[in-house]
C-alpha cells in the first residue's frame, strides 16, 4: 500500500472541495483549481478529510494512488497558502527590475531579458539581485521559476548566474588546481 497514498488530506477551513466525477474542484481564499485524475481511484471527502483509494494492486493503479493524492493535497495546500520560489542573482552586473509586470534581467549579454508574468502567477523584486515568483500552483510556479533560471544559469567556476535561493552550486577549482 502506499504510504503516502494512504494518508488522508486534511482540508482547513476556508477550502472547498468538489468531487465532479473524476475531476477534483479545490476553492479557496486565493483562487480555485481543479485535476483530472485517474479513472480507476476513487476520490471521497469525509468531514474535514479528503480519502483516495484505490481498487486494485495493479501496477499503474499504484503509481497513480501517491501522485493523485500528492496533486491533490498541493491544491489544497496553494489555495489556501500559495507557493513562493525565491531567485537569486549572482555576478557583477547582474540585475533584474520589474517593469509593469514583467522582469527586466541585465545578465551580461548585449541586451536586457524581457520575462513577461504568465497567467496565475505574480513576481516580487524586494531588491535588484532576487526575485519571488508566487502562485497558486505549484507545478507552474515550479516551471517559470525553471525557465527564469535558465536564462543564465550558474556557471561553476565563479558562480555567476541565477540560481534558486538556497540552492548549493558546486565549485570547480579551474587552472591552478594542478
Amino acid at each position: 500500500m502506499s504510504r503516502i497514498g494512504k494518508k488522508p488530506v486534511q482540508i482547513p477551513a476556508g477550502v472547498e472541495v468538489a468531487v465532479d466525477g473524476n475531476k477534483v474542484i479545490v476553492k479557496g481564499p486565493k483562487g480555485t483549481l481543479e485535476q483530472d485524475f485517474y479513472e480507476k481511484l476513487t476520490v471521497s471527502v469525509e468531514g474535514s478529510e479528503l480519502v483516495v483509494t484505490r481498487p486494485d494492486d495493479e501496477r499503474e493503479t499504484r503509481a497513480r494512488h501517491g501522485l493523485t493524492r500528492a496533486l491533490i493535497h498541493n491544491m489544497v495546500v496553494g489555495v489556501s497558502e500559495g507557493y513562493v520560489k525565491g531567485l537569486e542573482l549572482a555576478g557583477v552586473g547582474y540585475r533584474v527590475q520589474q517593469k509593469g509586470r514583467d522582469l527586466e534581467f541585465s545578465l551580461g549579454y548585449s541586451h536586457p531579458v524581457i520575462v513577461e508574468q504568465p497567467e496565475g502567477i505574480t513576481f516580487e523584486v524586494p531588491d535588484n539581485t532576487h526575485v519571488n515568483v508566487k502562485g497558486i500552483n505549484k507545478q507552474q510556479v515550479g516551471q517559470v521559476a525553471a525557465e527564469i533560471r535558465a536564462k543564465r544559469p550558474p556557471e561553476p567556476y565563479k558562480g555567476k548566474g541565477i540560481h534558486y535561493v538556497g540552492e548549493h552550486i558546486r565549485r570547480k577549482l579551474g587552472k591552478a588546481a594542478k
